[in-house]
C-alpha cells in the first residue's frame, strides 16, 4: 500500500493525487514523502528503534523557505544514528591525513627556517614563516574553484579530484622534507596547494551522502573533529621526529642522513599517511556525483573483490564446511542515497553488490549558469566566511611562531624598554616538542567540546545563532594572546630560557579554551551555511570550491600581512599590536554574520528539477523513498 504523508496538514492519504502544474511544484507549497511500507519487510525509515515509519516522516521534512525554521530547536541525533557510516569513515580518513601533515610542519617550521640560514634575525624568520604558511593557501585560492568545477564535471567527478589532491600533497610533503633552502620549501608548499582542493569537495560529498538536514550538524562536524585529531597527533609527531640527530644525539647523532636532512623523518611519516589515504579512497570511496554514479569504478570494484576475498577467508577459518560458508549479507539500495537497508541472510555473493544508483535518476536535468550563483545570501555568506578564515588562519599561523619566539630578556644589550600594558615584546621560546604539546592541547580541547557540548547546544541554538554567539569569543582570545609572554615562569625556567611552569601552561590552556570553544561552534556552522546557501544542487561542488577559494584567499592575506606586522612589532617592541588588530577583524566578522541566513540548498528552480523524480516515481509505481519532492 502506497501512503503519502502531507507535512502541511499532518494528514495521511491512501490515494496519490494527480500531478499538479510545474509552477505549483516549483512554488514549494508542500513537501512530501512517499513510502512503500510493504516492499521492504522490517524496514524503518529512521532506524531499527522506530516501530512505525509514518510518524517519522515528519522529521525528514525540512522547512524549505526562510530562515525561521532553521532557528527552531532541532532533534538531537546520536552518532550511531548516522547513515552511510562506511563512506563517512573513508572521507574522514582522507581528511585526517591533511591536517596531520600541516600541523606536523608547523611544530618545527620556525626551527627549519633557522636551519636554512642561521644568520637571519627572528623578525625575518617570522615573516618567512607567514609566507611559507600562506603559500599553500595562496595556491589553493587560484585553483580551488577549478577543482570545484572539475568535481561537478561528469568527466572527472568528486573522487578523482580527491585522489589528485592527496597525491599532490604527498609529493609536496616529501619535497618539503628534503628541502635545503627557503625557496625550495616555498615551491613544494605551493605545489601542494595547487593540486589540493579537497576540503570543498569532501564537504560536497558529505552533503550528498547525508541529505537529511537533521543529520547534517553531526555529519559536518566530522571534518572539524578530524582536524582536531590531526592537531593532536601531527604536532606531537613533528616535535618528536624533527631533527633526530640534534634531539637524540646518542642514537642518531652520527647518522649522515639525519645530519643532511634533519626534517625529513616527520615528512616521510606524513607521506605514508597520505599514501594510505589514497589507497582507502581509491578502493572504498563511492562517487556521489549523479552524472558518474552509473559509470564503472576500477578501484571500487577491486576493493569490493579484496573485501570479498578477505571475508571468504575469514568465514573459511570459522566455518570451513557447512551451509554457513555460502551465506552473506548484501546491502539493498534505496532510492535515497543516504539510506541503506540490510537484509540477512542473502545468497548473493559479496563481490557483486547492487549498485546504489541502479534505479536512481539525477535530481536535476539542467545546470545553473555560473553568473546566477551569486545570490545576495551567497555573497553575504562568503563575506562572513572570508573574515572568519582571515582571523582563524592568521591565528593558526602566528600561534606557533609566538610560541617559538624567544622570551624577553631585560638583561640583553639590545633589549627594548617596556611600558605596560601595551608596549612590550617577547614570546614563550618553547622548543619543538613543547610547541607540539601546546598545539596538541588545542586539538584535545576541540575534540572534547565537539563530542560533549556541540551536538546538544547546537541543536538548541540552531546554525545561525551558534555562529553569531560564539564568534564573540574570538576577539577576547586574540586580545589576551600577547599577554602570555608576561606570565611569570617558575624558578626552574629563568629567562632567557624557554618559559615554563604550572602558571604558564594554565594560561596557555585558558586562552586556547576560549579560541577552541569559538572555533568548535563557528566552523561547522559556517560550513553548513555555505552548503545550504547553494542556489541549486547542480553547482554544489562549484559553491564549495568558491568557498574554499574565498577561505584560501583569506588564509593567504592574513598570515602574510600579519606575519609582516608581527616581525615589525618585534622590532618596535609592541608584539601585541598585530594580535589586537586581529581582534578588530574578529569584531567585523561578528557584525557581518547578521546579514547571513540559512538557505535550503535549492533557492533557484530550473525547469525539470523535480519533474524527473516524479516520472521516476510513476515508472517504479511509487516504490522507494522520495525526500523533498514538491507538489
Amino acid at each position: 500500500m502506497d501512503v503519502e504523508y502531507d507535512s502541511e496538514n499532518d494528514s495521511e492519504k491512501t490515494d496519490v493525487e494527480p500531478s499538479q502544474p510545474a509552477s505549483l511544484r516549483r512554488a514549494g507549497e508542500a513537501s512530501r514523502l512517499v513510502y512503500d511500507v510493504d516492499e521492504i519487510p522490517g524496514y524503518h525509515a529512521d532506524g531499527p528503534d522506530d516501530d512505525d515509519p509514518l510518524p517519522m516522516a515528519a522529521s525528514h521534512v525540512a522547512h524549505r523557505r526562510g530562515s525561521g525554521a532553521s532557528e527552531r530547536p532541532r532533534e538531537v541525533v546520536a552518532w550511531r544514528d548516522l547513515p552511510r557510516k562506511k563512506q563517512l569513515l573513508v572521507i574522514v580518513l582522507a581528511r585526517l591525513s591533511e591536517p596531520l601533515v600541516q600541523t606536523s610542519i608547523q611544530s618545527y617550521m620556525f626551527y627549519q627556517l633557522k636551519w636554512f640560514d642561521e644568520t637571519l634575525p627572528d623578525s625575518v624568520i617570522a615573516g618567512q614563516a607567514g609566507v611559507l604558511h600562506a603559500s599553500f593557501t595562496a595556491a589553493q585560492f587560484f585553483t580551488a574553484m577549478l577543482w570545484g568545477r572539475l568535481a561537478d564535471s561528469s568527466r572527472v567527478g568528486r573522487k578523482s579530484v580527491i585522489l589528485i589532491g592527496l597525491s599532490g600533497t604527498m609529493i609536496s610533503c616529501l619535497g618539503f622534507g628534503f628541502s635545503t633552502s627557503f625557496w625550495q620549501a616555498l615551491i613544494f608548499r605551493s605545489f601542494g596547494g595547487i593540486t589540493n582542493g579537497n576540503v570543498g569537495v569532501m564537504r560536497t560529498m558529505i552533503s550528498e551522502t547525508i541529505r537529511e538536514k537533521k543529520y547534517q550538524s553531526r555529519a559536518f562536524l566530522l571534518l572539524p573533529m578530524t582536524f582536531n585529531i590531526g592537531v593532536i597527533i601531527g604536532p606531537i609527531l613533528g616535535g618528536i621526529l624533527s631533527d633526530p640527530a640534534g634531539s637524540y644525539p646518542s642514537v642518531f647523532g652520527k647518522v649522515d642522513f639525519f645530519l643532511k636532512f634533519p626534517y625529513a623523518a616527520p615528512n616521510l611519516l606524513s607521506a605514508f599517511f597520505l599514501l594510505s589515504a589514497c589507497l582507502a579512497v581509491w578502493l572504498c570511496l563511492e562517487e556521489t556525483l549523479d552524472a558518474r554514479r552509473d559509470k564503472g569504478d576500477i578501484g571500487l570494484e577491486l576493493g569490493t573483490r579484496l573485501a570479498s576475498l578477505l571475508a571468504r577467508l575469514f568465514r573459511r577459518g570459522r566455518h570451513p564446511t557447512g551451509p554457513h560458508a555460502s551465506v552473506s549479507y548484501t546491502p539493498i539500495a534505496s532510492r535515497d542515497a543516504s539510506t541503506e537497508v540490510e537484509l540477512s541472510p542473502a545468497t548473493t555473493t559479496a563481490h557483486h553488490p547492487l549498485p546504489l544508483s541502479k534505479h536512481r535518476r539525477p535530481r536535476y536535468t539542467q545546470r545553473l549558469p555560473f553568473a546566477r550563483i551569486f545570490t545576495p545570501n551567497v555573497v553575504a555568506t562568503f563575506a562572513s566566511l572570508f573574515l572568519l578564515g582571515f582571523h582563524v588562519g592568521t591565528f593558526n599561523s602566528l600561534w606557533f611562531v609566538f610560541l617559538s619566539t624567544p622570551v624577553y630578556d631585560p638583561a640583553a644589550p639590545a633589549a627594548l624598554p617596556r611600558a605596560l600594558p601595551f608596549v612590550f615584546t617577547g614570546g614563550l621560546g618553547l622548543p619543538p616538542r613543547s610547541v607540539g604539546l601546546a598545539m596538541a592541547i588545542l586539538g584535545a580541547l576541540g575534540i572534547a567540546l565537539q563530542l560533549l557540548v556541540y551536538p546538544t547546544l547546537s541543536a538548541r541554538l540552531g546554525t545561525v545563532r551558534s555562529l553569531r554567539l560564539f564568534l564573540a569569543c574570538f576577539p577576547v582570545t586574540y586580545f589576551l594572546v600577547p599577554y602570555l609572554g608576561l606570565v611569570p615562569s617558575d624558578a626552574a625556567h629563568p629567562p632567557p630560557g624557554p618559559a615554563g611552569g604550572a602558571l604558564v601552561w594554565l594560561a596557555i590552556a585558558g586562552v586556547l579554551f576560549c579560541q577552541v570553544l569559538a572555533r568548535t561552534f563557528a566552523m561547522p556552522a559556517q560550513t553548513i551555511l555555505v552548503n545550504n546557501c547553494t542556489p541549486h544542487p547542480s553547482v554544489l561542488g562549484t559553491v564549495h570550491g568558491l568557498a574554499q577559494s574565498v577561505a584560501s584567499f583569506a588564509r593567504t592575506v592574513g598570515p602574510v600581512l600579519c606575519g609582516f606586522l608581527y616581525g615589525l612589532g618585534l622590532e618596535r617592541g609592541v608584539i601585541g599590536a598585530v594580535w589586537w588588530g586581529l581582534s578588530g577583524v574578529a569584531v567585523c566578522g561578528l557584525v557581518a554574520s547578521w546579514w547571513v541566513r540559512e538557505g535550503d540548498g535549492h533557492e533557484i528552480w530550473l525547469e525539470g528539477d523535480y519533474e524527473g523524480e516524479e516520472e521516476e516515481e510513476e515508472e517504479e509505481g511509487g516504490h522507494g523513498v522520495v525526500v523533498g519532492g514538491r507538489v
